[in-house]
């Protein structure tokens, strides 16, 4: 059966890969001056962006009922760390559709946006990371299950 955990790790992959590349793609239009990459940008920026909030409402619903206990503190600071990532990420992109909307072009507006989606791939970084943390080494959304042995001696 799906869980609020399996659900949350189905989902989580997509604005980490959204967001990398579109940093990627935002970095490659500072060298190679075509609008193709630009645009690729922002739509991998609001699409990552979507997808965060998608993580942090899965992600919320999954760490349900971990008031106490070993997994508070790790628990904690990946939710402080997920927030961050959340806000950051709306906010590089509603920053980048506006000077979209308004056609502002000034070159420090560019490196603001650039400021903006370095901090976010930061905040996306170190919020994987803290989750990792969370399964790898506190076993968290982990379950074990053993096969039943009786059923694989009647070859079932």
């Amino acid at each position: 059966m799906m869980s609020a955990t399996h659900l949350h790790a189905m989902i989580i992959h997509f604005p980490i890969a959204l967001l990398m590349v579109g940093f990627l793609a935002e970095i490659v239009a500072l060298f190679i001056k075509k609008d193709l990459f630009k645009q690729a940008a922002f739509y991998l920026l609001l699409l990552g962006a979507l997808g965060a909030i998608a993580a942090y409402l899965t992600g919320g619903f999954a760490g349900e009922g971990i008031e106490e206990g070993p997994l508070k503190g790790p628990m904690e600071l990946h939710k402080q760390a997920a927030t961050a990532t959340l806000w950051l990420a709306i906010l590089a992109g509603l920053f980048q559709a506006s000077m979209l909307y308004f056609k502002y072009n000034r070159v420090w507006v560019k490196w603001v946006g650039i400021l903006l989606f370095t901090a976010v791939v930061g905040s996306v970084a170190r919020t994987g990371y803290l989750g990792g943390k969370l399964v790898y080494n506190h076993g968290a959304g982990v379950q074990i299950e053993l096969p039943e042995f009786g059923s694989l001696e009647n070859g079932k």
